[in-house]
């Protein structure tokens, strides 16, 4: 009789660790680049923390055009496009199919990684257990990319790491003065719950074990239904033991107090009457994490870089959320749930945060990245985890073409690896992208401000468009000195990085990818306005004649990239339509 569990090896070039958004733009990034990935997850679904067991919203860079773009936007179009009522499974379904349709990722779903090998101080496999089959995985690879969040390929390799806040007098960070010595506490972990409003009134029942909570029992901490980002985040525990070894007590401790705090929403005398129509939707059984090991990288960028708004050489990256530091008891304390502590929109993110300080082929990307406490209450939020997901992949397949270490990346193709993110809509802050030189030599025309659209600067900065409005039909136009071959072009369109054409909260547009809460009467999302949805690229020839070489009519997405052919004397670009807007707003239009 058989007694032991199958074994399935793959080889490849990038085994991707962790399937949340970090970890998802990592794959991707990297496969679209040429590398063989193996994306390996332990939950059914991608996401993490934004997928529908957990069910937080991406949150980023604030302030004005400075939602994060890329991949993360590319994510974002294609629920905005598919999911007008925002349901979770549906934008689930587009993470998902965002990793199965690149042929070069081989997706390993409830694969947990418990093991792995080393030689001469390297990595050479993880080993995960796929619960659904009852099979072990071992992916061999040149190169590893841990986006778990709780950092697991840390104990099994020897990679150094660190866990807890720092005090000032180790940092030179004044939030940590508070802090003598350095601790191991962390942020919590929390359970999200979500509600529907409905027409007609309902009741709930709470479970025996539930908790009762009285008004005095909730400062600061009061429900408000009125607003749809109400998402009961504070409902968090765990950071004042172990973020990890305590995940599941902590769950069970969390659902009593998700469901004691419902039922203070419908039966509290203070509350039952203004909450009648609200009934209870859902409620997160995997606690999302915000905190636990923390890689070391070649730099540990901590508080006053932040401040000082990162003008890394090596920058990869941004942030733009304010150092939003949780109280690590969480719940249990009656003080506010959270310090808000400026930061500016945006600072740069440098990549020798995030490769590892010890072991030479390993990298990572999410909220375990090279960054002290008080950073990472910035840099954890997904929107920026993101970025950083879409730097490491990006850098790995560098790194793999050239037979290089990730460190080998920063010494000999930093310049490359910069230029090639800002190439995939990935914005640098404080830096600019290079024009091919096909559309620098050539003559632009067809509206005003055409030039900003081989600036290199794909979106508003400081209060400069960097982009110009074409009317419907008008022809915006390469002619070349000299006909010659166009092999592609890159058009970069206005995807609202405000999203001022959302539904709105009062007088401002509910910019969140997903909601939490469902009123009653909310318009349906959609694409924004500004997208522009049909437009056609015309060659022509020598001799005058004029050729649609390429033609769109349903285009939903910021960035596009066409492949062209033949040899032409000028090249135009005519924007057809949008998805509401009078006329089309465009950053970019290159050939090469």
């Amino acid at each position: 009789m058989e007694k032991a569990f199958k074994t399935i090896y793959h080889e490849v070039g990038l085994c991707v660790v962790g399937g949340g958004l970090a970890g998802l733009c990592a794959a991707v990034a990297a496969a679209r680049h040429g590398t063989k990935v193996a994306l390996v997850q332990e939950r059914p679904m991608l996401g993490g923390n934004a997928s529908s067991e957990i069910r937080m919203w991406v949150c980023g860079a604030r302030g004005k055009d400075m939602l994060e773009t890329g991949l993360v936007e590319e994510l974002m179009m294609e629920n905005y496009y598919r999911n007008p009522d925002k349901n979770y499974s549906v934008w689930d379904g587009v993470m998902y199919e965002m990793a199965k349709n690149e042929e070069n990722i081989e997706l390993l779903l409830n694969c947990s990684v418990n093991d792995c090998t080393m030689e001469n101080g390297r990595i050479t496999s993880v080993t995960g257990w796929q619960m659904t089959t009852q099979t072990f995985h071992v992916v061999e690879a040149a190169l590893f990319a841990d986006c778990s969040g709780d950092s697991v390929l840390a104990p099994l390799t020897g990679a150094e790491y660190r866990w807890g806040r720092e005090a000032e007098s180790e940092s030179g960070e004044s939030i940590g003065k508070n802090i003598t010595p350095g601790d191991r506490k962390t942020m919590g972990m929390s359970c999200m719950i979500q509600a529907r409003e409905e027409s007609r009134p309902s009741g709930f029942i709470p479970p025996k074990w539930a908790e009762h909570f009285t008004a005095e029992d909730l400062p600061h901490r009061i429900p408000n239904m009125s607003h749809p980002t109400e998402n009961f985040w504070y409902l968090e525990l765990g950071g004042d033991g172990d973020s990890i070894a305590d995940t599941e007590k902590k769950r069970d401790e969390l659902l009593a107090i998700a469901y004691g705090l419902w039922d203070f929403v419908k039966n509290d005398p203070s509350q039952k009457e203004k909450n009648k129509y609200w009934r209870l939707d859902w409620v997160g059984i995997l606690p999302g994490k915000r905190e636990s090991r923390r890689y070391v990288g070649d730099y540990i960028m901590d508080q006053n870089d932040v401040e000082a708004a990162g003008h890394f050489e090596d920058i990869i990256a941004y942030g733009g959320w304010p150092m939003d530091d949780h109280d690590p008891g969480g719940f249990r304390q009656t003080d506010k749930p959270n310090v808000n502590y400026p930061a500016p929109s945006p600072f740069g993110i440098p990549y020798r945060c995030l490769y590892s300080k010890n072991i030479p082929n390993l990298m990572f990307a999410g909220r375990n990245i090279s960054v002290t406490h008080w950073a990472l209450s910035s840099t954890r939020v997904m929107g920026t985890c993101a970025l950083l997901g879409q730097a490491v992949g990006t850098a790995a397949s560098i790194a793999l073409r050239d037979g290089c270490s990730p460190r080998g990346v920063y010494e000999d193709h930093l310049a490359e690896l910069k230029q090639t993110l800002m190439d995939d809509d990935s914005y640098l802050p404080f830096n600019v992208r290079a024009i091919p030189e096909l559309s620098r030599n050539a003559v632009l025309s067809g509206c005003a401000d055409a030039e900003n659209l081989r600036n290199g600067l794909d979106r508003p900065i400081d209060g400069k468009d960097n982009g110009c409005y074409c009317s419907l039909g008008n022809a915006i136009e390469y002619r070349f000195e000299v006909p010659g071959k166009v092999t592609g072009a890159r058009i970069v369109w206005d995807s609202e990085l405000n999203r001022e054409s959302m539904p709105r909260i009062g007088d401002r547009p509910f910019v969140h990818n997903m909601m939490c809460n469902k009123p009653l009467d909310f318009d349906d999302f959609h694409v924004p306005c500004a997208m522009t949805r049909a437009y056609r690229i015309e060659g022509v020839r020598p001799d005058g004649k004029t050729e649609i070489i390429f033609k769109a009519d349903n285009n939903y997405q910021r960035l596009n990239r066409i492949a062209l052919e033949g040899e032409w004397a000028a090249v135009r670009l005519i924007p057809e339509a949008t998805w509401g807007a009078a006329e089309s707003h465009i950053f970019s239009f290159e050939v090469y």
